[in-house]
């Protein structure tokens, strides 16, 4: 039906033009920009290397390669670039879409692909059109009328939550800015409000709990709300609420480094991005000291923690889950220092289903299973969560000399009769964190699960490895006989790792997953190995910063964001 829609809408009148001077909101990486201008594609986690080739003649090694394609994200990456060589680039590329694609044809005729490609044809249009001929600028608002005349009729089989976000927002966008498509814009702001109502939560979250989700879903209601009070026209209650309730959120899931928490398939945001999108919003506010949308944060100093302190989202909600529950990050400074690896969706099936794994989380695992369980891999859908914990609970107090958090999940109740418990203490000056990690069987019938359990391991006790993933930028080395692990931030923070209890200490091999690059970088983890021998089982840590490192350090170089070809 789309595409019949589609074929529909290519035969209305084109938009005579816009109505008031675009102006960029959307903002791309120059490193990835310049890896397109020189022919390297990475797209949802294939790259294509291939100079001097128009963008649609690529090898199509998957539908997601080819969707990203068609939703132009890249647009915003040239756009950052912005040499004689991008923009020709940017030129030739769009309007050789108009040229094949503009009269219904190809992958890129859903309505999230529609409103994501509206959003920064409209952004970009100075760029566009800069220089071009009177018949390519016709073809240009001819596209932009019938991609628009499709949205009206279709935004509303795009999936509830983002898709759906993204076909509304291009919608209000086209409506407001092309002269003579004004009569859409109602229906798409109704629409949106509703939407808001829907899916927003009255605290501000999603259910999908993915931080860098919601900061995509408050960034275009922000672009949506402020193209509405350009236009003298007022966005719905539910629309305006919902960027309130939201702001707060996101403070709460940002690290001392701007950056945000990489939790549920999410990774850090875009460089500057979040600053703008609250600064946009006109919401002030600090953070919360209650969990926000599942994450609780602790900042003392220049530290900054966050923890998973919730059940993980469930059903459809979970398609993009981690098995994260009571994992942490610890940030210093402008430096993150204990990190999960995060989402490995953009290199491809194996590294995303290992990313969303509890070992590759700053937590406990136990005998190499999950807190959650993934589903069996099927090749007609999404892989969703199951059998994930149901009992999380948390707390927070106030102590001498800091904050104490103390969670826990039942995640292993089932499997082996063992419920998790961590409490992290956190000092006022930021410079010492103290954890504790226990596995108790806490129940008659958890105690006989584990005794169960226990035989079958032929008295050898339940195995666990508590990991700590670290930054790639830490230079991590053992120390004090193997008894420690010193690590020195790139600012000349030094911090020690230190561990009590019967555990095998170890640094080995580990990995960072960030959707900017081209490869997974290399990194470290600390692992703690031991057994369970008794109902409870208790492991000590600390993590502190030495006595001659500054409180303060004055730290001004930005993380080199440079793509590479690995």
């Amino acid at each position: 039906m789309n595409r019949w829609h589609a074929r529909a809408a290519s035969f209305v009148r084109p938009a005579a033009g816009f109505t008031s001077t675009p102006e960029p909101r959307t903002i791309g990486t120059f490193a990835r920009g310049r890896q397109i201008t020189g022919g390297n594609f990475l797209f949802a986690g294939y790259l294509v290397q291939a100079p001097d080739t128009v963008i649609w003649d690529l090898p199509m090694p998957d539908d997601g390669f080819e969707a990203e394609l068609h939703g132009f994200t890249w647009l915003d990456d040239l756009a950052a670039v912005g040499d004689i060589h991008a923009n020709k680039r940017a030129q030739q590329w769009t309007h050789e879409w108009v040229r094949r694609y503009g009269r219904g044809g190809g992958p890129g005729w859903t309505p999230d692909l529609t409103g994501r490609r509206l959003i920064r044809w409209i952004n970009h249009a100075i760029l566009l059109l800069n220089g071009q001929e009177s018949h390519v600028s016709t073809a240009y608002f001819r596209s932009l009328a019938s991609q628009t005349i499709f949205l009206s009729r279709r935004w509303k089989v795009a999936s509830p939550g983002l898709p759906r976000f993204e076909a509304l927002t291009g919608l209000v966008y086209a409506g407001l800015a092309l002269s003579g498509m004004d009569r859409h814009v109602g229906q798409a702001t109704r629409a949106l409000a509703q939407e808001c109502e829907n899916e927003i939560d009255a605290d501000g979250g999603l259910v999908t709990r993915n931080p860098e989700e919601l900061l995509d879903v408050f960034t275009l209601l922000n672009w949506a709300a402020s193209a509405l009070q350009d236009a003298g026209q007022m966005p719905g209650k539910a629309h305006l609420d919902a960027i309130s309730a939201i702001a707060p959120v996101l403070r709460s899931l940002r690290h001392s480094d701007g950056g945000l928490a990489r939790f549920h398939g999410g990774g850090r945001g875009l460089e500057g991005r979040l600053d703008r999108a609250l600064a946009t919003s006109g919401i002030r506010g600090a953070p919360t000291t209650e969990l926000a949308m599942g994450y609780a944060r602790v900042a003392h100093g220049r530290t900054s923690i966050i923890v998973d302190a919730a059940p993980p989202p469930r059903a459809e909600a979970s398609a993009n889950a981690h098995a994260s529950t009571l994992a942490m990050e610890l940030t210093s400074g402008r430096r993150p220092l204990i990190v999960n690896c995060g989402s490995g969706a953009t290199f491809g099936k194996s590294w995303r289903r290992a990313g969303r794994a509890t070992p590759s989380h700053s937590t406990l695992g136990l005998e190499g299973i999950s807190s959650s369980r993934l589903g069996a891999a099927t090749d007609k859908g999404p892989e969703y969560l199951v059998d994930v914990p149901k009992d999380v609970r948390f707390e927070r107090v106030e102590v001498e000399g800091g904050t104490r958090l103390v969670v826990g999940h039942d995640g292993y109740v089932g499997s082996h009769g063992l419920t998790h418990v961590r409490t992290l203490h956190l000092s006022f000056n930021g410079r010492t964190l103290q954890g504790e990690d226990v596995l108790i069987a806490r129940t008659p019938a958890d105690k006989k699960r584990f005794d169960l359990m226990f035989d079958k391991s032929k008295l050898q006790g339940i195995e666990f490895n508590l990991r700590f993933h670290l930054h790639p930028d830490v230079d991590a080395s053992l120390d004090m006989n193997g008894t420690a692990v010193s690590m020195v931030l790139k600012s000349g923070e030094i911090w020690v790792f230190q561990a009590d209890g019967a555990v095998d200490f170890q640094l080995e091999s580990s990995v960072y997953l960030e959707k900017s690059r081209l490869s997974p970088r290399a990194t470290k983890q600390i692992v703690l190995s031991g057994a369970a021998m008794e109902y409870a089982t208790r492991v000590s840590w600390s993590l502190a910063k030495t006595q001659d490192t500054p409180s303060a350090i004055r730290d001004y170089a930005m993380e080199n964001d440079e793509l590479a070809v690995e």
